[in-house]
C-alpha cells in the first residue's frame, strides 16, 4: 500500500463529522472519464512506437511493475484529463458535509499523487506502488485495514463488487447495468451517477464517417475514364471506397489517440470522444487495427494494385499522424498528396489509365484547400493570444504567408484544368459537347474565392471539404459542375443556337 503525502489541506467549515465515513473513490472510470494506465502508456509510446517492447516486457512482471515504470518515465498533464463533473460535485459537497475523501486507485502512487494536487477536496491517496496492484480483493483488504471503523466507496468497474462488500455504503458511478445490479444485490447504493452512453453518433464522429464523403474522390478516374456506364467497374469502385472509408476512419482514431494531448487544449477538438472522455483509449486501439486488416484484406481480394494503392495510403497516413503534420508546408504537401492518392486508389479500381493532368490538378487544387484550414486554426490562435498552434508548425505570424500561398495553389488549379481542357478533354471520344467543360474552371474560380474570403473572415469551417457539404452556396456551385459534365456526355449533342 502506499499513502502518498499531501500538503495540508483546509478542513471542511465545522470540523470533521466523526458519523461520516470516509469515503474512498476510485480514479479510472469514476473519478475521470479516462484510464491512467491507458493515458500512460500511450504517451510513453508517443514518443517512440517501437517502445512497446520495453512495456510488453515490464508487463510480464507484472501490472503494478507495468505502471510504476510507465509512471517513472511519463509525465501526464492531469489538468487537462476529463473528469466526471457530476461525481465532483457530489464529493465536494460529501466534504464540505464534514466527509474525509481518499483517492483509492489502482493507478502508480506516483500519478495518482499528482491527481490528488488537481483537487482541493483529496484528504489521501491509496495507491498501486510498484510491486502490489490495487485493485478487487487487494484494494478492499487495504481499505479495510485503513479504515477499520468502516469506509464508503465510490466505483465503477466489475473489480469493484470486492470493494463494496467490504464497504458500509456504496456510491455507483456509471456502471453497465450488469455491475449496477450486482452492486445493488450487495446493499442498496446510498447515491447513483448514472452511466454515460456511448451512442452511435459519438462512434460515427470519432470514426468521421462524415469524412467518407472525400473518398468520393476514388470515382472520379471512373468517370473521366470513359466508364461512368460501366456496371462492373462501379461495383469493384464502390466496394473499394468503402474498404477506403474504414481504413481512413481506422487512421483517424489512431490520429486522435496520438493527438489526445493537443487535442484537449484545442478549442474545438477537446470535444472529440477520445480527447473528452466518451470513448476508452482501449477501444480505439482495438478497433483501429481491426480495420485496417480489413480494409487491406479487401483491397488484396481486389487486385495487387488496389493493395499497393491501399497500403501506400496507410503509411502516407501514419508519417502525416505521427510526423509529418508538425512540419509547415510539408504538413499541407502531404495532406494534398493523400487527396491525391484517394485517385490513385480509383484508377487501380476502375483500371482506367493514369491521367498526369489529373493528379496535378489535384495537388494544386488540395494544396489550396488545406492551407485554408491551417490559416483558420492560425487565426484562431492568435485571437486566443497564443503564439503557436497546438501540434503544428505555424505561428500567428503566418497568416499573410498561408493566405498568399493558399491562394496561389488556387489559382494554379483553376490553370491547370484550363490547360487540361485545351490539351486533353476537348480531344476525348466520350465528351459530345465538350464546350459544357468550360463551366468547370468558372465554377472552381468561383469556389475557391468563396472559400479564402471566409477563411479571411474568420467564417470558414476547420476542414473546407466539410465547410462545403453544408454551404449552400457551394452546393449551388457543384450542382452546376455536375449539370456541366451530364451536358458534355449527353449521348446526343445539345442543340446550339
Amino acid at each position: 500500500m502506499s499513502l502518498a503525502s499531501l500538503p495540508s489541506r483546509p478542513g471542511p467549515r465545522g470540523g470533521r463529522d466523526a458519523s461520516l465515513r470516509p469515503l474512498a473513490v476510485d480514479v479510472d472510470g469514476t473519478l475521470l472519464r479516462a484510464d491512467l494506465l491507458a493515458e500512460t502508456v500511450l504517451a510513453y509510446l508517443r514518443g517512440n512506437p517501437l517502445r512497446i517492447f520495453a512495456v510488453l516486457g515490464w508487463l510480464l512482471q507484472g501490472k503494478a511493475a507495468l505502471k510504476r515504470r510507465l509512471a517513472e518515465r511519463v509525465d501526464i498533464d492531469v489538468s487537462m484529463l476529463p473528469v466526471n463533473e457530476e461525481l465532483v460535485a457530489f464529493v465536494e459537497a460529501e466534504r464540505a458535509r464534514g466527509r474525509e475523501i481518499h483517492l483509492a486507485t489502482a493507478s502508480d502512487a506516483l500519478v495518482a499523487a499528482k491527481l490528488a494536487q488537481r483537487f482541493g477536496f483529496v484528504d489521501g491517496v491509496i495507491a498501486s506502488d510498484g510491486t502490489r496492484n490495487l485493485k478487487g480483493e487487494t484494494k478492499a483488504r487495504v481499505l479495510a485495514e485503513r479504515f477499520p471503523q468502516g469506509f464508503a466507496y465510490a466505483g465503477d468497474h466489475a473489480a469493484d463488487l470486492a470493494v463494496w462488500r467490504a464497504a458500509e455504503e456504496s456510491v455507483i458511478v456509471g456502471a453497465s447495468p450488469a455491475v449496477l445490479r450486482a452492486a445493488q444485490a450487495i446493499r442498496p447504493p446510498s447515491h447513483v451517477i448514472p452511466r454515460r452512453r456511448a451512442g452511435l453518433k459519438t462512434i460515427a464522429r470519432a470514426a468521421r464517417v462524415h469524412q467518407w464523403a472525400k473518398n468520393a474522390l476514388v470515382a472520379v478516374p471512373l468517370v473521366l475514364g470513359g466508364k461512368a456506364f460501366d456496371a462492373g467497374a462501379w461495383t469493384t469502385v464502390l466496394i473499394g471506397l468503402v474498404l477506403l472509408g474504414i481504413l481512413a476512419s481506422s487512421t483517424y482514431l489512431l490520429n486522435d489517440l496520438w493527438d489526445i494531448d493537443d487535442d484537449r487544449r484545442h478549442w474545438s477538438k477537446k470535444t472529440r470522444a477520445f480527447a473528452s472522455g466518451r470513448l476508452p483509449i482501449a477501444a480505439g486501439l482495438v478497433a483501429a487495427p481491426i480495420g485496417i486488416v480489413v480494409a487491406l484484406a479487401g483491397a488484396a481480394m481486389i487486385s495487387s494494385a488496389a493493395f499497393a494503392a491501399f497500403a501506400t495510403y496507410l503509411a502516407v497516413t501514419l508519417a502525416y499522424s505521427f510526423r509529418l503534420k508538425k512540419v509547415a508546408v510539408l504538413d499541407v504537401f502531404t495532406l494534398a498528396g493523400l487527396f491525391t492518392l484517394r485517385l490513385v486508389i480509383g484508377i487501380a479500381l476502375a483500371g482506367v489509365p493514369v491521367s498526369p493532368w489529373l493528379l496535378v490538378f489535384s495537388m494544386f487544387l488540395f494544396s489550396s484547400l488545406s492551407f485554408a484550414k491551417r490559416h483558420t486554426e492560425v487565426v484562431r490562435v492568435a485571437a486566443s493570444g497564443a503564439v503557436k498552434a497546438g501540434g503544428r508548425g505555424y505561428v500567428a505570424d503566418d497568416r499573410p504567408f498561408l493566405i498568399a500561398i493558399g491562394v496561389a495553389a488556387g489559382m494554379s488549379a483553376v490553370l491547370v484544368m484550363v490547360l487540361y481542357l485545351i490539351d486533353e478533354a476537348f480531344r476525348a471520344g466520350f465528351y459530345t459537347t465538350p464546350a459544357a467543360l468550360w463551366t468547370f474552371p468558372c465554377v472552381l474560380f468561383l469556389w475557391l474565392g468563396r472559400v479564402w474570403v471566409l477563411s479571411g473572415r474568420d467564417e470558414l469551417h476547420d476542414d473546407p471539404v466539410a465547410f462545403a457539404v453544408r454551404d449552400r452556396a457551394s452546393l449551388l456551385l457543384g450542382a452546376v459542375m455536375a449539370l456541366a459534365f451530364v451536358a458534355a456526355v449527353w449521348p446526343s449533342p445539345l442543340p446550339t443556337w
